[in-house]
């Protein structure tokens, strides 16, 4: 319980410390009843991990956090609200931290040990949450392969949009109202919901590899 209310206090603190340990080490100073001074960091590693595993679990927190803020958004609507503003609610949730989601992407697609040396499933589950909390705030009703193309289809919208929002902000918007067009036809073509996919995969690990992360 203590766990889950701290990492929530974390999450705004990553605008001021990152995706790091001091964040989570700060967050008790936010609680009700503040504590006197920040989390030692044997309390960080007993709490969220060792090394950079407290890290991954504050990554995790913020993009929890925002999908909630997704939800949150569309929630006061009596009317289901269109797939583009959904996506565009999510986008938007980058915004302020938008500078550390490179490194904090190449963090989760980098196994802390072992191989492979880019592990592609935080990506992919990342855009498939996304996609399936879309989907149901925008009251999809697609059964049966209709309902896997769909969400397969808008999690590679939203993923190829996110990647062009990290090199190119200004454009984001633009470009995922472009590629949401065409996930009419991706959404009936098992193919190119495949083309997309290695498309993703592709940029992911570009953005691994430039972050310096990985050699």
């Amino acid at each position: 319980m203590l766990q889950k209310q701290l990492l929530q206090l974390a999450v705004p603190l990553v605008r001021t410390y990152g995706f790091s340990r001091e964040a989570l080490a700060q967050s008790v100073l936010h609680l009700p009843k503040p504590h006197e001074k920040p989390l030692s960091d044997a309390a960080v590693t007993s709490l969220f991990g060792h090394g950079d595993d407290a890290r991954r679990t504050l990554i995790n927190g913020w993009l929890d956090h925002a999908r909630e803020e997704m939800k949150s958004s569309s929630s006061v609507c009596s009317t289901p609200v269109p797939l583009k503003e959904v996506l565009e609610t999510r986008l938007r949730a980058n915004e302020p931290v938008l500078h550390l989601l490179p490194e904090a992407f190449a963090f989760l697609a980098s196994p802390s040990s072992g191989l492979p040396p880019l592990d592609p499933m935080p990506g992919l589950k990342h855009v498939s949450r996304i996609a399936d909390d879309a989907c149901y705030i925008t009251g999809d009703t697609s059964v049966g392969p209709a309902w896997f193309r769909r969400r397969a289809a808008i999690a590679a919208a939203y993923g190829a949009a996110e990647l062009h929002q990290l090199t190119s902000p200004n454009t984001a918007y633009q470009f995922l109202n472009d590629v949401l067009k065409l996930t009419h036809k991706a959404d009936s073509s098992v193919s190119e919901v495949e083309l997309f996919g290695k498309y993703i995969w592709r940029s992911w690990a570009g953005i691994v590899r430039s972050s310096g992360v990985l050699p």
